[in-house]
């Protein structure tokens, strides 16, 4: 498996901070097509900008959780407002 930034034998400047960035795209398409449908969009919806890769395939072979989520917002027409997750209200 490639995580995000391994290309040609370098790894990424920092592990930690790349599943950070997993968790929160994931984070990101669940909290947008709900939990059952973000399982099955992201292995079957195929993202024209990624070279016809699912979102599955495309982090797979090492491409930014940032960079995929930006292509599954395009394909799925998320409109702009939402592309950074949900307002959350702090907590009190």
């Amino acid at each position: 498996m490639v995580l995000g930034g391994c290309v040609r034998g370098l790894a990424p400047p920092n592990l930690d901070s790349l599943f950070v960035r997993l968790s929160v795209f994931r984070s990101l398409v669940e909290d947008e097509f709900g939990e059952g449908y973000a399982v099955t969009l992201m292995r079957t919806q195929h993202l024209t900008t990624l070279d016809g890769r699912t979102a599955d395939e495309a982090i797979e072979a090492g491409i930014a959780p940032r960079t995929v989520w930006l292509a599954l917002c395009e394909a799925m027409d998320v409109p702009e407002s939402r592309r950074l997750g949900r307002d959350v209200s702090p907590s009190r």
